[in-house]
């Protein structure tokens, strides 16, 4: 087995490096041709989703596949190599198996326990077949892997160590709150017609939006995702609630229009560009943020206030004026979190201007009208600087005693202005992002994207199936290869089997010349008993060699039949042709 895998994930590269590397449909195509053309590559499949990029191949040497294989990813995503090579690992033989088997099992997923993974090996095997680009290796590798994914899910309670990552994104966007809740009576705008958009849509769905709008480039496409959420969800399924669930397509021209109607809003779709600007989502959010602070007497409100009526003009935090204060405070009056009288202010300064700076503190006149405007809120009261003048005035203390002024030790409390809760709620799991991610700016907007599903979920609680999960991995990966080392010493048994059987005809059609009169009976009795002694003499040797063959480090084995019977390699090589022909024959009529 020469099985080498290349590839770039969510746990080895950045989202941004991820979604310049993302390849669509053609891209997967032509690598695929253009790695079963290379080389070192007999074989080639390509597994690309959301947040991993991997191209595995059956190759004849590591190092030249390795090199060949990160060149043609370099060359089909648009990321020079010198770039993509810090993020890409790579896997060979047995721990490319574990890797393929754990993905399956959902255990590499952004979101552990995830299921889409098995639909999304299951279409990349589909398409390397069509291309004539998988082989008897990556047909049985990709088939196993599908199998082992499928008893980590039925075997163990994997399911409950995560979700998919639509739930997960719902949820996220209901920040930790029930889904039902949050969404019940909501209007929803799905952009994309594919797999994880439909999936998204059938959650909203169950979960209980009133309305469900589908947009997508392909309108038919849309229509028909639209009836199928009508016609399986058009019933609530919540007890008491009978009433339908609308769901309707509409152009890709109509989403900027739906998206001021919408409370939720989906998309995934394979545009390599932007699908919603920050523009145009503001647009849609505009006139509803102020809703939220709007007066109880129904005026429209001030905007520079937040919630509880507070002026976006803020108290001021130095004492007096300017004259005699040591510090630059045009350059510090604006910086979050500081405080001219704090330990923040003093940290570094020298005695000599340690002193003037406690002398001007002391002699400050204290007023509002003599702060500076525009300046900070800090958590003290700035009409009372007698807490920070015994900060420095301790300060001093220990400047006398070590000679310098430590440093800070921790930050100043920073008074966060108010936001309004947010009224458009929008989740994104393109690669390329659709949504442009200054929306995470704009007030009264919520949007999750994958970079900020990666933060979620870096450190999610791992659930004690995950355990049994990867037992289930480690045999399945020793059994594979035990049966793949097995069959690759099958062709090299066959053909010592058929040099026997030649020798056996050989020494019955000598024998038939040398007694010419043995009669049928006799001459059959004959040649039974010869082919006995041979098969007696080669069933031990040959089973003791499978056995051994399938052992880690057994491949050794095959060549050393070869030399010990003189067994001609392109026989050898016609029996693995004829099985690779009649594998692929069965394979086509299923």
């Amino acid at each position: 087995m020469s099985l080498l895998v290349v590839g770039l994930s969510h746990r080895s590269a950045p989202v941004s490096v991820l979604e310049r590397a993302s390849l669509n449909a053609d891209a997967q195509v032509k690598l695929l041709q253009d790695t079963v053309a290379a080389e070192p590559a007999t074989e080639a499949a390509v597994l690309a989703t959301c947040n991993r990029i991997e191209l595995y191949a059956d190759v004849d040497k590591f190092h030249a596949g390795v090199a060949e294989l990160s060149t043609l990813l370099a060359q089909h995503s648009g990321v020079g190599l010198e770039e993509l090579t810090p993020y890409l690992y790579v896997h060979y033989e047995d721990r490319a198996v574990h890797h393929l088997f754990s993905v399956a099992c959902g255990l590499d997923s952004m979101v552990v326990g995830e299921g889409q993974i098995l639909g999304q090996i299951k279409d990349s095997l589909a398409r390397a077949q069509d291309l004539h680009s998988a082989g008897r290796l990556l047909n049985d590798l990709f088939q196993q892997a599908l199998r082992v994914g499928k008893r980590a899910h039925s075997e163990t309670g994997i399911d409950r160590a995560g979700q998919s990552l639509v739930t997960f994104g719902l949820e996220q966007l209901a920040q930790g709150g029930d889904i039902r809740e949050w969404a019940r009576g909501k209007k929803a705008l799905v952009i994309g017609a594919g797999s994880m958009s439909s999936l998204a849509a059938a959650t909203l769905a169950r979960a209980g939006v009133a309305e469900v709008v589908v947009a997508n480039r392909t309108f038919d496409r849309a229509e028909r995702l639209a009836h199928l959420l009508e016609e399986q969800y058009g019933q609530r399924l919540m007890e008491g609630d009978d009433t339908d669930v609308a769901a309707r397509a509409v152009p890709m021209e109509s989403v900027p229009a739906e998206l001021t109607r919408a409370d939720v809003a989906v998309s995934c779709t394979g545009a390599t560009g932007l699908v919603l600007t920050a523009e145009a989502v503001a647009t849609a959010a505009e006139g509803r943020t102020a809703v939220l602070w709007a007066d109880a007497d129904g005026e429209e409100p001030d905007r520079t206030a937040g919630p509880d009526g507070q002026r976006g003009n803020l108290p001021a935090t130095s004492l007096g004026n300017e004259d005699g204060c040591p510090l630059d405070l045009t350059s510090v009056q604006n910086t979050a979190g500081f405080s001219v009288l704090g330990e923040a202010a003093v940290a570094g300064m020298a005695a000599a201007d340690l002193e003037q700076h406690a002398a001007w503190v002391d002699n400050g006149a204290v007023g509002g009208a003599q702060r500076t405007a525009g300046a900070r809120p800090t958590t003290i009261d700035p009409l009372d600087p007698a807490p920070d003048a015994d900060a420095i005035a301790a300060l001093a203390a220990t400047v006398a005693t070590v000679g310098r002024i430590p440093e800070r030790r921790r930050p100043e409390p920073v008074e966060e202005p108010p936001r309004p809760q947010p009224v458009l709620f929008l989740l994104d799991l393109a690669m390329p992002r659709d949504i442009d991610a200054a929306v995470h700016r704009l007030a009264g907007v919520r949007l999750v994207d994958i970079e900020s599903l990666a933060e979620a979920s870096a450190g999610a609680p791992m659930a004690a199936d995950v355990d049994q999960v990867r037992r289930i991995v480690s045999d399945e990966v020793a059994a594979f290869g035990a049966a793949l080392r097995a069959a690759h010493i099958t062709p090299t048994v066959v053909a010592l089997r058929t040099m026997a059987a030649d020798v056996v005809a050989g020494e019955i059609a000598r024998l038939d010349g040398r007694l010419p009169g043995l009669d049928d009976k006799h001459r059959a009795e004959i040649t039974q008993t010869v082919r006995r002694v041979v098969d007696k003499l080669l069933h031990a040797p040959t089973v003791r060699v499978k056995q051994l063959a399938a052992e880690p480090g057994g491949a050794g084995y095959a060549d050393a039949l070869r030399t010990l019977f003189d067994l001609d390699p392109e026989t050898v090589a016609a029996v693995s042709r004829a099985e690779d022909s009649t594998t692929e024959k069965n394979r086509g009529s299923a």
